[in-house]
């Protein structure tokens, strides 16, 4: 089966170092690795230094993160386009609705907002990343999926949307039942925006893509499978947006086994008094994440000055990170 590692947290922590460095580390242990990026604002072509778009790209490794085994070295990447996807499924949304209101069916207030609310356009970029996230599990042509997540309140929605999803699918399920009951010209009429679920005249289609969302909940919460690694540097409003997202994924049942503290100083410049008082302002930081996450391993990453970006600064990160 394909495991999955998925890295989350506040905007700006460094998720994308993480998940790059883990791709990059599997790869090189001879895992064939899949990083995904669902952040609307990419940057994992700039940590990983390649051209990546949005289908799965494969990459060459070098220096440091040459393979450690005697297989050959397989990591590919890809970052979901959320503009396409948006695109995709709000004319889906839209064309539905204007085909029910042409075949002469009654649309209430609460059926409309049950079809367009958080997930359609809005969150559409949350669907196609699960929707796509269960044809790179199921297709069987990786180890491991590495995935990049946006910042929270993205984040958070992505566990959101199956549920949500869930409500409106039903919907359109009733209102296409309306539609079978007044006739076959109607139920043509249906199939053309529906198509995106499925081949026209499967009507089993609508059905089916539900399907895939609620099996990329199931593949999300195995434990067996998933694991969700929260990512934070050592700074007072970071822990705390950390502990909201902790709490949250327990409660959707999202395995959480461990958090990374980015950034950490941990050889300050000798003579330099700001150096020392920023370690130890780190070092009490460090003391209140234990605290505030007794139950939860704690990996601290360097400092390294900067954005780490190509093979080399990654394999720094990479050395701490575990697999």
């Amino acid at each position: 089966m394909t495991d999955c590692i998925c890295y989350g947290g506040k905007g700006g922590v460094g998720k994308t170092t993480c998940a790059a460095a883990t791709g990059l580390s599997l790869a090189a242990a001879g895992k064939r690795t899949l990083v995904v990026s669902t952040d609307p604002a990419h940057s994992l072509s700039d940590s990983i230094e390649a051209d990546i778009g949005p289908e799965p790209t494969e990459l060459k490794l070098a220096g440091a993160l040459e393979p450690e085994t005697n297989h050959a070295a397989e990591l590919w990447a890809v970052e979901i386009d959320p503009e396409t996807q948006q695109e995709r499924y709000e004319k889906m949304a839209r064309a539905l609705a204007a085909d029910l209101r042409s075949a002469g069916i009654s649309l209430s207030d609460a059926e409309i907002e049950q079809l367009f609310s958080g997930g359609m356009p809005a969150g559409s970029d949350e669907i196609a990343a699960l929707d796509l996230l269960v044809e790179y599990v199921d297709s069987g042509e990786w180890d491991v999926v590495v995935l990049d997540t946006a910042p929270t309140g993205h984040t958070l929605r992505l566990f959101d949307m199956p549920g949500v999803m869930g409500r409106a699918l039903e919907t359109a399920q009733s209102l296409r039942g309306q539609a079978r009951r007044i006739g076959s010209a109607a139920r043509t009429a249906m199939f053309g925006p529906l198509s995106m679920f499925g081949t026209d005249g499967d009507d089993e289609s609508l059905e089916s893509f539900q399907a895939r969302l609620e099996r990329a909940r199931d593949v999300l919460v195995d434990p067996a499978r998933t694991e969700f690694r929260v990512v934070l540097i050592p700074e007072a409003m970071a822990i705390a947006e950390s502990e909201r997202l902790v709490t949250r994924l327990r409660e959707a049942d999202v395995p959480v086994e461990r958090v990374i503290v980015n950034r950490v100083l941990e050889d300050p410049h000798e003579g330099c008094p700001r150096c020392q008082s920023r370690q130890a302002r780190h070092e009490e930081r460090l003391a209140e994440i234990h605290e505030t996450f007794p139950e939860l391993e704690v990996v601290t990453l360097p400092d390294l000055e900067g954005e780490a970006q190509g093979p080399e600064s990654l394999s720094v990160i990479a050395e701490r990170l575990p697999s």
